[in-house]
Formats: C-alpha cells, sequence, structure tokens
C-alpha cells in the first residue's frame, strides 16, 4: 500500500511503456519523475511544448533515464488525439499502462474544437477517445493498465441526459462535477468491456492538491480570499504526494488483475450511487462513442 501517505513498493519498471498525460506539471509531472526513476520508458502527452521540453529535460538530468519522450497532446481536439496516437504507433509497438491525468477545473463556459463543453471534452470525451485508440496495443501488451485520475467531487456529480453538453444551463462547478463522475462511469463500463483480455482500468482521487489545474477554484482562490486558502493549507496535498494513489494503481504488483475499482489514498473506495448505475454509464458510452467517433468495443 502507501506507507505514511507515499507508495514504498520497489518495482523495476524497466522495458515497460507508460503514457502519462498531462505530464508537464503537477501530479503528472512527478508521477514521470518516479516512473522514470524506475527505469521506465514513458511519453509525455502535453499540450504546452516549451513547459514539456523543459519537464522532460530536467526529469533526464535527475534520473538519468533517456527513455523519457513528449508527443503533442491537446485533449480539447479530436484530431489531436488521433495525431498523437498516431506519433505513438509509429514509435513503440508495445503499451504497459496507459494514464490519464490531465484535466481542466472551473472557469467560464467554453467549447472544444469539436464544441464539447470544455470541462467534459477535455476530461472525459478526449481521453475516452485516446483510450479506446490505444487499446489493441494495450491488449497485445497485456497483462497492462489503464488509470484514470478522477476526483472525489464526482461524489456531487449528476449525468445531465437531457443536457450533455450544458447548451440549455451551465454551472462550472456542476459541468466539472459531471466530467468527473464521467470519469468513474466510463472506468466501470470500460472495465466490464475488457473482462478476460488481461486489461484492466481503475479510477481513483488524487487528493485535493496544490497544483496548476487550482488555478480557477474559486472557492479557495475568489470568493474568500488568501486566508481561507491559508487556513486550508494543512489538508492540501504537495504534487508529489498527489501523486502516490496513481503510482499505486499503476505499479503494485497486487493489483494486477483488480479492474473497475476507485482508490483514495492507496485503498478502494465506494463510489457514489449515481457512479454506479449500469444504464447511465451505457448512454455515457454511448455519447461518447458518437460524439468522438471512436470504434466500437463490445461486451466480452
Amino acid at each position: 500500500m502507501c506507507k505514511n501517505g507515499k507508495f514504498t513498493v520497489k518495482t523495476n519498471e524497466t522495458g515497460k511503456v507508460f503514457i502519462v498525460t498531462g505530464s508537464n506539471t503537477g501530479i503528472g509531472k512527478e508521477t514521470v519523475w518516479e516512473l522514470a526513476r524506475r527505469g521506465a520508458t514513458v511519453y509525455m502527452g502535453c499540450r504546452d511544448k516549451v513547459r514539456a521540453e523543459e519537464a522532460r529535460r530536467e526529469i533526464i538530468e535527475d534520473t538519468k533515464n533517456q527513455n523519457i519522450f513528449f508527443i503533442e497532446l491537446d485533449l480539447s481536439s479530436l484530431d489531436s488525439v488521433r495525431k498523437f496516437v498516431e506519433v505513438y504507433k509509429q514509435q513503440e509497438d508495445r503499451l504497459d499502462v496507459l494514464i490519464n491525468n490531465a484535466g481542466v477545473m472551473l472557469g467560464p463556459r467554453k467549447l472544444t474544437k469539436e464544441g464539447f463543453e470544455w470541462q467534459l471534452g477535455v476530461n472525459h470525451m478526449g481521453p475516452f477517445l485516446l483510450t479506446i485508440l490505444l487499446l489493441d496495443l494495450l491488449k497485445k501488451s497485456a497483462p497492462s493498465r489503464i488509470v484514470n485520475v478522477s476526483s472525489v467531487s464526482h461524489s456531487y456529480g449528476n449525468l445531465n441526459i437531457k443536457d450533455l453538453n450544458s447548451e440549455k444551463s451551465y454551472s462550472e462547478v456542476g459541468a466539472y462535477n459531471q466530467s468527473k463522475l464521467a470519469n468513474v462511469l466510463f472506468t466501470r463500463e470500460l472495465a466490464a468491456r475488457l473482462e478476460g483480455t488481461g486489461v484492466t482500468v481503475n479510477a481513483l482521487h488524487p487528493g485535493v492538491v496544490d497544483t496548476d489545474i487550482t488555478r480557477n477554484i474559486i472557492f479557495l482562490k475568489i470568493n474568500f480570499g488568501k486566508g481561507v486558502k491559508y487556513m486550508a493549507k494543512p489538508f492540501i496535498k504537495s504534487a508529489k504526494s498527489g501523486a502516490q494513489t496513481t503510482l499505486y494503481a499503476a505499479l503494485h504488483p497486487d493489483l494486477e488483475r483488480v479492474t473497475g475499482l476507485y482508490f483514495v489514498d492507496c485503498k478502494p473506495k465506494n463510489v457514489s450511487k449515481a457512479a454506479t448505475n449500469e444504464e447511465t454509464a451505457k448512454f455515457l458510452w454511448t455519447e461518447s462513442e458518437k460524439w468522438t467517433g471512436a470504434p466500437t468495443v463490445p461486451l466480452n
């Protein structure tokens, strides 16, 4: 498990290939850093080329692991997702672990390049397509894993079936919670569809982490000012601490056959009632296939 909040199990990841999205800062960067220390080959999927290259060079210099690479990935563009997969498959013929870490949080309503509500598009639709397009390599490389970074905010979310794209009404918090619920629904439905393939998929809450994604957190930074953030500081994790459950889900040997679960602080936790609704999960899957044009993944 995690000892004193740190994943301490020693593993050798030499020869294994990982993809970590949103990995030029925060939790993603710390995840890549630890994977590099363990000998892994890691592909960083990031939107910001400059910051990604800076992070990549820093990690290589520190770990002496030269097998850290960057491929541009903008999850708000399905064309970018497809291009990422195309470039990756030109370079690698296997994938041991896909870590869907990238995400956005709050802000005024805006749309992705395909017209999806921004938070739903970046947090769910982009990762959905990315995952489906990489399933062939994950199956080929089995036993392999998919790790979806969600949030405890999924517990406050509802999937708005009648207005999934928030066109009739928009709440930035509601849209964020919906996108995080989508992560858990996707995880559970995908686990069912991948049963027997040797590919597992689990979701997690990293904790409340002080990273770039919190730039828009209104209740901490705007409405109540710096004083509340200072008082909340003991409960806010560093990026390194926030990465520990991701590392646990991606690396712990005991989880090789564990699938469809949700982890908090390296322990399985119950998900919200909304996240267990199979009909909602199937609705989301069908809509996600339609919206993204992803290939169909039949139930085994």
